[in-house]
Parts: structure tokens; C-alpha cells; sequence
């Protein structure tokens, strides 16, 4: 088995393994939607906002804070944070047909400053689609955006027909370039289709 091979193999099954991941039972939360926003706590919020909206391309849609609560436990009560942790600000970005990104700026007396890699529990990530990976990774790279190896092209398993891109933002959180135009291997027998930027309503 080459290198490549090795890599797509390896790929594929990460990809595999989130597509069937599916709920154990057909119980779900009353009036359940669909995902409303992924958020995303960043060292400086308006330069996290100027990124998303100058270089990603998204719409700043509002701001609001701060919160804090100087005596009480408002602040671990509600969000599980150190009682004198204080939100700053806190950023929402629309970007695209996808759900929405929010932005928060935290001061806590406990604050991890380290961020998570894909390895570790709790580790994440933000996926964003595009038509064409290579002209996308070309404008990554024009704005002196650090990326990884790619874009790569899934060929074998379940995934195969799409191809992934990971970068990072001038904070060093992890993000993702995705595109499928001809769309997955998988789908040909799927009872259940992933949700699809390009067919929201699908």
C-alpha cells in the first residue's frame, strides 16, 4: 500500500466513521430544527470578526455584551465558566448558506490559553464549503493564510468525491476547506443524506 494510498484510506475511514454515526433511537428533542450556530471563544473579538468578515467572506450580523456578575454564580450557572469569568463581547457571523459562527472574548481568572488539537477531547473544528477547493487554497494562500497539506482529494470509502483543505486563523484555531461538487460515494445508498451547503432544503 503507497503513502497515498495509506492517506486516503486513512481519511476515508475518519470520514466513515461520522456518517454512520447516526442516534441510537428515534427519540429527539421536541421542535428540533437543526444546528443554529457553532461558538467559538477567541483571544481578541473584533480581530476574530475583521478575519471572518474581510478574509472568510462572512456578514457580521450583530455584537452584544458584556456579562459578568461580580458577587454571584450567574456566570457558572448558566455557561459553566468560573464564577468571575466576564464575556467581553460577544461577535455573530453568517457565512454562507451554513449556520451561523459566534464570537466570544472571555477574561476568567482560570483561562486555558492553549488551544486543543484534533487529538484531544474536545478538540474541533470549523468545516467550510466552497466550489472550487484549488481556487479557494490559492486565495488562502494570497492572504498569507497558513494551511496544511492539500487540498486533498478523497478517492476511496464512503467519502470518496471530496476533497479537504485544513488552515488556521491568525490565532491558531483550526479550520477547514471542503468541497464535494459531484457529490460523495456514500449517497448512492444512503437512507440518510449529510445536510448540503449547496441544496440547504434538502
Amino acid at each position: 500500500m503507497t503513502k497515498m494510498t495509506r492517506s486516503s484510506f486513512l481519511l476515508g475511514a475518519i470520514a466513515a466513521l461520522a456518517i454512520s454515526s447516526q442516534p441510537a433511537s428515534a427519540d429527539s428533542i421536541p421542535g428540533l430544527r437543526g444546528h443554529d450556530h457553532t461558538g467559538i471563544t477567541v483571544p481578541d473579538v473584533k480581530a476574530a470578526t475583521a478575519f471572518f468578515t474581510d478574509v472568510i467572506g462572512c456578514s457580521h450580523a450583530m455584537s452584544f455584551g458584556p456579562f459578568s456578575d461580580d458577587k454571584g454564580t450567574f456566570m457558572q450557572d448558566v455557561v459553566n465558566v468560573n464564577p468571575r469569568a466576564v464575556i467581553d463581547e460577544i461577535s455573530m457571523v453568517r457565512c454562507g448558506y451554513g449556520s451561523n459562527i459566534e464570537l466570544f472574548q472571555y477574561e476568567a481568572p482560570d483561562q486555558a490559553k492553549t488551544l486543543p488539537k484534533n487529538s484531544d477531547i474536545g478538540g474541533h473544528h470549523i468545516a467550510l464549503y466552497v466550489d472550487d477547493i484549488d481556487k479557494a487554497a490559492a486565495y488562502l494562500k494570497e492572504k498569507d493564510v497558513k494551511t496544511l497539506q492539500g487540498p486533498i482529494p478523497i478517492k476511496e470509502g464512503p467519502a470518496a468525491g471530496q476533497s479537504i483543505l485544513y488552515f488556521f486563523t491568525p490565532w491558531g484555531q483550526q479550520m477547514e476547506l471542503i468541497s464535494y461538487p459531484r457529490g460523495m460515494a456514500y449517497e448512492k445508498d444512503a437512507k440518510t443524506l449529510l445536510w448540503m451547503t449547496t441544496e440547504p432544503m434538502k
